[in-house]
């Protein structure tokens, strides 16, 4: 883990040329306790059985991501100059969200802190400093974990292609369909925080008859 945070693009690149299944395993226990400690700290300002949804739905966002995109981001790497697998695709996107979710995970116990000490939810939540402040520090929180993890990517992506304007390309068109996944994945996952007049479920009641796309056109076209 201290070789993968400090982003040492040497023994990265050989990890990702060869199945290492206990390897493997180490970043998916790292995702799912490090997401899941993440989740159930986000979930619990609403009640104690939605963080224990969310603990789980949130690691599971960030796997689904990683291994539907791994055939995509094989096929699009070629055909922007960088010759990789379908398995160092996946491995090499395995790792930049093990290290995002090792940060979460880090940040967990100040979310947690800060819950704990927010008033209860009421009816007009959204309205509410205690609300605002933990939105944004969670927004700092995901961005910072993000941000990490796709800087410690582009230097993989440049030792693997010896070339920065290839890895450029490549970690943008990547990121592209990271978005497209787990956008869709994340609205279908919700709710995260919950809100006090809903009763606690793990999927809002017609999750799969919409999408995230479909929610920001309404807003756009709502604007004008």
């Amino acid at each position: 883990m201290s070789v993968l945070l400090r982003g040492e693009s040497g023994p990265i690149s050989e990890w990702t040329r060869r199945w290492d299944s206990r390897r493997v395993g180490l970043n998916i226990a790292v995702i799912v306790l490090g997401a899941g400690l993440y989740g159930a700290a986000m979930g619990w300002w609403r009640d104690p059985m939605q963080a224990l949804f969310v603990a789980i739905k949130f690691p599971l966002v960030i796997l689904i991501t990683a291994i539907g995109n791994a055939l995509l981001n094989a096929m699009l790497a070629p055909l922007l100059g960088l010759n990789i697998t379908v398995r160092e695709s996946f491995l090499s996107v395995l790792m930049s969200f093990t290290i995002a979710a090792a940060i979460l995970g880090a940040f967990s116990p100040l979310l947690a802190f800060m819950v704990w000490n927010a008033p209860p939810m009421s009816p007009d939540v959204k309205s509410t400093d205690a609300y605002g402040l933990i939105k944004l520090t969670q927004v700092v929180a995901i961005a910072f974990a993000g941000i990490a993890a796709n800087i410690r990517l582009f230097q993989l992506l440049v030792k693997l292609g010896s070339n920065t304007r290839v890895a450029r390309r490549v970690l943008f068109a990547w990121l592209a369909g990271n978005l497209f996944l787990g956008s869709q994945l994340t609205w279908i996952a919700r709710p995260f925080i919950g809100a006090p007049q809903l009763p606690v479920v793990f999927f809002r009641e017609g999750a799969f008859k919409s999408n995230f796309f479909e929610d920001v056109f309404r807003t756009i076209t709502g604007l004008f």
